[in-house]
């Protein structure tokens, strides 16, 4: 048996943490009053006793904050502390060893310190709760105090004065309260096994610890597991319920910690990193067994490494993460990229935007049991995929309403809650990678990319890169390609059947779908660099990406727009990505080279003006060329002439007369007039006549 005698403890104090209990003392706050004891501090001074905190916490803890508790009366002429005061002070124990996944928890747990790891999957508004319920004799007046435990208010009816059952009422003033929260906490899904659907955990957390949590965040709860008994329309169950009354909570603030990295893992990604072509080997991990999309491929493999997050001094921050968006045929392998991307980043999410709601993608406030009827916020699938990459397929299937929620987290990369009284920021710090399909079916290479898909150019321009994936014919290519799936299906074949370890052509054949480097490797690769590297540009660099930016604007005042701010932010973006895969601290020319290349590609698909051939970045971000633009100023004034000679209204057979005579395309006008009533700056009084609404 171990006694827990004071001595021990004061002892342990004056040892370990006679300056944190001074600076509680000094800083005393509603909201911070607690002394952290760091559990390894505990095994060390004693095994025993820190052996104890997990089998007998409650003994452990009460007495610890017993001592703490006389410790700081001891010196309280010097604190100017009161009895309230130093009464409140708490004992936390963080930096658990032993730590267990809430599906592993089992009955021989109850009762147990525990130490759990998750995401903060929902959070209740930070209510009052009372621990000392005082009550008052409504006949003699005698006070009595229960000490309130569990799930259930505990009411007295038999009053020890009068000696009777007389009614009892409740003195708020002389109670106790401290505040609460409810917590709900989830299973990283990227530890999760196929198939499996993330388990969840409710945490019970008080007093200073209420509050400091938002849904969204990786969180360790170190506490102590508790049951209850169920009830089924107030019949008790066989079954028993589990909670967490909190001790502690630990807010994970380096990316990627649960990704274990070895000392032998960090020598071999070191290694690694010096090989020259590293660029190229990990684009060609990626998803080796879909053929082609060299320029996409690397793209993803950039995305995978993010740029760097800065925080400015003026207080604006500028985001790292990369956004991309391919739209394509049916048939191209867009949804395999996405699946394949989003199990091998570190932290990654799939979800598809025929069943998604703006609440699923950002967060949202609900009623539920969860909070006792309550408004509880709950995260969704941006908030869960912070610090990791969120994959969006089929995003033109997604509702309007849905999609305007994109445009804060793109940006921003925050969401913003205003509902039911609670308003809150939640980070969604991610990477958004989507895919989406054209309007008829099959991509329009002569129409404006704005007008094939159902995305509106505000979220489209917001997409660092955008790429094109069309299934046109050709003959080397659809050989190359059958090759290469057949190839596929015969090394699956083989190895279910007849694979031998002297079978050479099996083995050639594996090789070439293998990924160079393995996924499992590769992803502490890339948490290695997210974690480690911060490149910074040189000098030849930033010249580098000036000489482009510059010579891409250099047209004139008439000319057309190539390129904007954003595309600039996006290459700096990329150039850290490209640095980051070689574990290189500085951003080199070659960086730039690599990543202009790629950004030339996505601007070629959907940067260029189909009737002039020139790049003009309107296309994109406003769903409307230059010469579209022109054309229809010049429409509108020859309706304006029409109108003035033509009773206020103007003929559409005069007006295609007009046209041909100014030497217009006739079918492109008719394109700009249908767009011109559609967006209602022309109105058809009748048929073949119509008049200019804001003249």
């Amino acid at each position: 048996m171990i006694e827990l005698n004071e001595e021990f403890w004061i002892d342990f104090y004056q040892q370990y943490y006679s300056i944190e209990i001074s600076k509680i003392i000094e800083n005393y706050k509603k909201d911070d009053h607690s002394l952290i004891i760091d559990y390894k501090d505990l095994l060390i001074r004693n095994p025993d006793i820190a052996d104890k905190l997990i089998d007998s916490p409650s003994e452990v803890i009460h007495s610890a904050k017993k001592a703490l508790i006389n410790y700081v009366q001891n010196i309280k002429e010097t604190t100017g502390l009161t009895d309230d005061e130093i009464d409140n002070l708490n004992i936390r124990f963080i930096n658990i060893i032993n730590k267990i996944n809430i599906r592993d928890i089992r009955g021989t747990d109850i009762s147990k310190f525990v130490s759990i790891e998750g995401i903060v999957k929902k959070v209740t508004e930070v209510r009052p709760k009372i621990i000392t319920a005082v009550f008052r004799c409504k006949l003699c007046g005698f006070t009595s105090e229960i000490n309130q435990k569990g799930n259930k208010f505990i009411e007295i009816s038999y009053c020890e004065n009068c000696k009777k059952n007389v009614p009892f009422e409740l003195i708020y003033e002389k109670s106790r309260f401290v505040d609460a929260q409810k917590i709900r906490l989830e299973e990283y899904s990227e530890r999760l096994k196929s198939g499996e659907q993330p388990q969840t955990i409710d945490v019970s957390v008080d007093d200073d610890l209420a509050g400091k949590v938002l849904p969204g965040e990786r969180v360790v709860i170190n506490g102590v597991l508790k049951s209850y008994q169920k009830e089924v329309h107030g019949i008790k169950s066989l079954f028993f319920d589990i909670y967490v009354v909190c001790n502690s909570i630990e807010v994970k603030e380096r990316d990627f910690e649960e990704i274990n990295i070895s000392k032998e893992d960090e020598k071999e990604i070191l290694e690694l990193s010096k090989d020259p072509l590293i660029n190229e080997k990990i684009a060609r991990s990626i998803a080796p067994s879909i053929y082609g999309y060299e320029t996409i491929k690397s793209a993803l493999s950039l995305q995978l490494f993010s740029g760097v997050r800065k925080n400015l001094p003026d207080g604006s921050k500028i985001r790292g993460d990369i956004h991309i968006l391919l739209i394509g045929d049916p048939g191209v392998a867009k949804s395999q990229l996405l699946k394949y991307i989003t199990d091998l980043s570190p932290k990654g999410i799939y979800t598809s935007g025929k069943s998604v709601t703006s609440a699923g993608l950002t967060a949202t406030a609900v009623k539920d049991d969860f909070g006792d009827g309550r408004w509880t916020l709950e995260a969704g699938a941006l908030v869960l995929a912070d610090d990791g990459i969120a994959a969006v397929d089929e995003m033109d299937k997604m509702r309007s309403d849905e999609r305007t929620s994109l445009h804060e987290v793109m940006e921003q990369q925050t969401v913003s809650i205003a509902k039911a009284g609670i308003t809150a920021t939640l980070k969604a710090r991610c990477a958004l990678l989507g895919a989406a399909n054209p309007k008829l079916g099959r991509f329009d290479p002569y129409e404006p990319i704005a007008t094939q898909i159902n995305m509106p150019p505000t979220l489209l321009s917001r997409f660092d890169l955008i790429f094109i994936m069309t299934d046109r014919p050709n003959k080397e290519q659809d050989l190359a390609m059958a090759e290469h799936i057949l190839r596929s299906h015969y090394v699956g074949e083989m190895q279910r059947s007849r694979f031998k370890d002297d079978d050479k052509e099996l083995i050639e054949n594996i090789k070439r779908i293998e990924p160079e480097i393995p996924p499992n490797f590769l992803r502490k690769y890339i948490a290695y660099s997210r974690d480690n590297i911060f490149p910074v540009l040189t000098k030849e660099a930033i010249n580098k990406i000036k000489d482009f930016y510059t010579s891409m604007r250099s047209g004139g005042e008439d000319s057309p727009i190539p390129i904007t701010a954003r595309q600039l932010d996006a290459l700096v973006r990329l150039a850290e990505a490209s640095a980051r895969m070689r574990l290189s601290n500085t951003i080199s020319v070659k960086d730039v080279d690599r990543v202009l290349k790629i950004v030339e590609e996505s601007l070629k698909q959907v940067g260029v003006d189909q009737e002039t051939g020139k790049f003009d970045i309107d296309v994109l971000m406003v769903g409307t060329s230059k010469s579209q633009r022109d054309r229809i100023w010049v429409l509108k004034n020859l309706i304006k002439e029409l109108m003035n000679t033509g009773d206020g209204i103007a003929s559409e057979l005069d007006l295609m007369d007009r046209v041909k005579e100014e030497g217009l395309d006739v079918e492109k006008v008719e394109r700009d007039l249908s767009i011109l009533k559609r967006d209602g700056e022309i109105a058809e009084i009748r048929p073949g006549y119509f008049k200019l609404v804001n003249i």
